[in-house]
């Protein structure tokens, strides 16, 4: 029996493993397939909101503590493991913004990096971009990182813990409930117990409470990506325009997303998404028309209200708590939705006020 049982392997599950455990607690780590393998696996890695300045104070709050973090968190990382997430702090372009104004006075309000700069700022940086811009915004301070490795380096970390039981391949059956009280679950192969049991399952997690007639308003929201191979320096930082964005990494691979679909639990690609993914590349890197598509995939994010995340104990319910609704975010979130939650299940000075994430009163 371990202090903790986690559902949900992603990058949400593993952060909070690897809080609890560098604070002594003991660990089960429980996944129906392998760590990272979901939207871990499948987002572009960019951290920080795609438009931040339209998102609610709280998602501000935790995403400008997350992207400070990062920087020790990859170099920790990668001490550790040897593993290297590739971290790029390169900034972002964003192209053609509607409401530019609202952008800036969020920017001064939150004393967040932006500038709106010329065309000699942004073609000087990124000579591929599409012609014909006069002016973008730009935040020198955004990063991206390569999530199937900050994934990989992750599991690394916790593979080396004597306090962490990884049990992959595990799905969940159901939660252990006795007189109220959650001790654990019940996978196909064994009872897994703990002191506490906690849902980071992403955009299955509200399929897990449904048996205990919990309607946690988490849902399922496809994102189809592409990724090109192209030589190293077509694209040197993130570039956002018209909602989508292209994302370099450090061999010259350019990834292009993302949809947003509803369409339950079907992780189908598709040639209407291929096309317009296709096309939206093409008219941001023109040159892009000249390389390969290497690989068309999708991942469903755990959608919802306002992208506003669940962090914290089940109301009604003893020993069982939640942390999933990262929507778009999960990976710009999850450094700060981990330390914040690992606060509260071990009764330490939470580092941002937890009010706006509680359960109570929104389920």
């Amino acid at each position: 029996m371990s202090d903790f049982v986690i559902v949900g392997a992603g990058v949400v599950g593993m952060m909070l493993a690897r809080e609890l455990v560098q604070a002594g607690a003991t660990v089960s780590l429980v996944d129906r397939v392998a760590c990272a393998q979901e939207s871990t696996w499948a987002g572009g890695g960019i951290v920080s909101p795609l438009y931040p300045w339209r998102y609610s104070e709280p998602v501000t709050q935790l995403a400008t503590w997350s992207q400070s973090s990062y920087l020790h968190l990859s170099q920790d990382l990668q001490e550790e493991t040897g593993c290297d997430p590739e971290l790029r702090q390169k900034g972002m372009y964003m192209v053609d913004v509607e409401d530019e104004r609202d952008a800036l006075a969020w920017a001064a309000r939150f004393n967040r990096p932006m500038l709106k700069v010329d065309a000699t700022h942004l073609y000087s940086r990124e000579a591929n971009f599409c012609s014909g811009y006069t002016s973008a915004l730009w935040m020198p301070e955004v990063c991206s990182i390569r999530n199937p490795r900050l994934g990989k380096s992750l599991r690394a970390s916790l593979e080396k813990s004597p306090r962490v039981a990884l049990y992959e391949h595990h799905e969940v059956k159901q939660l252990l409930l006795d007189n109220g009280k959650v001790h654990g679950v019940r996978t196909a192969q064994a009872d897994i117990t703990g002191g506490k049991t906690i849902i980071t399952a992403g955009a299955w997690s509200g399929e897990l409470l449904k048996p205990l007639n919990i309607s946690l308003p988490v849902s399922p929201v496809k994102g189809q990506m592409m990724i090109f191979k192209a030589p190293v320096g077509t694209v040197n930082r993130v570039i956002l325009m018209a909602g989508r964005y292209v994302i370099p990494r450090n061999d010259g691979r350019i990834l292009i997303g993302s949809t947003l679909e509803h369409a339950g639990f079907d992780k189908t690609t598709t040639q209407q998404a291929h096309d317009s993914l296709y096309k939206t590349a093409v008219s941001i890197i023109p040159s892009l028309a000249n390389y390969d598509i290497e690989h068309h995939w999708s991942g469903l994010r755990p959608g919802s209200p306002q992208g506003v995340p669940y962090i914290g104990d089940v109301p009604g319910y003893e020993g069982l708590a939640v942390n999933a609704g990262q929507f778009r975010n999960g990976l710009v979130l999850a450094p700060a939705s981990t330390r914040l939650h690992a606060d509260l299940l071990l009764g330490r000075e939470p580092v941002i006020d937890p009010a706006a994430y509680y359960l109570e009163g929104r389920v």
